[in-house]
């Protein structure tokens, strides 16, 4: 018993797998110190650390008894991780590599003419926030990409909430839209923390980045709440700019400006991308994202314009599964 404590002792202590070190100890148990080379090694090394691990035997058995309270009450489904999903189904289906990013049809010049005055507002807003970050971030695309996600993370979670509500006081089924702002609000925010792992904002920056998401967050709310249609028409041409701004982006890596470095672990992970994948690789991935959300965002406009919000009635669903709204 005390060869087992003291075995698990060290493997908290000097950071070796506990298993592994179990696995030695019964082996030499079973079969002599001469059994294996490496059971030898590992005795040698159980001596030489003995004087070092008793005086913490006392303290592993204190925490052993005394497990944190917090951890114990937690409820079974929050030990269950929620990972977020990327907004492409077929992402997670095989490994996505170079070519198989640069074939992806995203339509990198499509534009949605506007039809209306409303459209035509909307247009021009965004057109005219264009201008002063232009001039303030010139060639920084990394911490322009920090700024236009933090702004872009915004419109998906506010049309849910706002959508939610509506939902709860009308009592009555949303039209299955909610499930997709949040899904491309948590897109989004995943932009923003790949783009925290490559670029760091300095202090002034991310003081300048927070007071305009701020700002952009009270703006959107109330528009959204006056006319949900020209809102996501906003959105729909905030897109179309971010197309062209990561479009931008990578022409700078395939110049040379931009360093293409190893693509972050995060983004390795979230996108399914091989693993010698660069930074340009997730640009690529992340325009692609920005251009299914243009799509969206103008489909929604459009939906709301002709009274056809629920996208439940347009969508094909077998005999043998019955319709359910949520």
């Amino acid at each position: 018993m005390s060869v087992l404590l003291s075995t698990r002792a060290t493997s908290v202590l000097r950071g070796v797998d506990l298993g592994l070190l179990q696995t030695n100890v019964i082996s030499t148990r079973s079969f002599g110190i001469k059994s294996t080379l490496r059971a030898q090694k590992f005795m040698a090394k159980l001596a030489r650390q003995d004087a070092k691990v008793s005086s913490s035997i006392t303290a592993l058995k204190e925490t052993e008894q005394s497990q944190d309270p917090l951890v114990e009450d937690m409820p079974r489904e929050l030990r269950v991780p929620m990972t977020p999903l990327p907004i492409r189904a077929d992402t997670m289906e095989r490994r996505w590599g170079t070519k198989d990013l640069e074939d992806l049809d995203i339509g990198i010049r499509k534009h949605r003419k506007p039809e209306n005055i409303a459209d035509t507002i909307a247009y021009y807003a965004v057109k005219s926030a264009r201008k002063p970050t232009d001039i303030f971030f010139r060639n920084k695309y990394l911490h322009r990409s920090v700024m236009l996600e933090v702004v872009a993370a915004v419109p998906g979670m506010v049309g849910a909430l706002i959508r939610h509500i509506k939902s709860l006081q009308g009592m009555r089924h949303d039209g299955g839209w909610i499930g997709h702002l949040l899904h491309e609000a948590e897109n989004e925010r995943m932009h923003l923390m790949t783009w925290m792992e490559v670029g760091k904002p300095v202090l002034w920056e991310r003081a300048l980045i927070a007071t305009v998401q701020t700002g952009f967050f009270a703006v959107f709310s109330l528009l959204y709440m006056v006319s949900p249609r020209t809102a996501h028409r906003v959105v729909g041409y905030l897109e179309e700019e971010a197309v062209t701004s990561y479009t931008h982006f990578i022409k700078e890596i395939d110049a040379g400006r931009i360093e293409n470095v190893k693509a972050p672990a995060i983004a390795v992970a979230y996108w399914n991308l091989d693993e010698s994948a660069t930074l340009r690789d997730v640009v690529l991935a992340v325009r692609a994202d920005e251009a299914l959300h243009r799509d969206t965002n103008h489909h929604f406009s459009d939906r709301i314009r002709v009274g056809r919000e629920s996208l439940y009635e347009d969508l094909d669903h077998a005999d043998d599964k019955p319709h359910i709204k949520y």
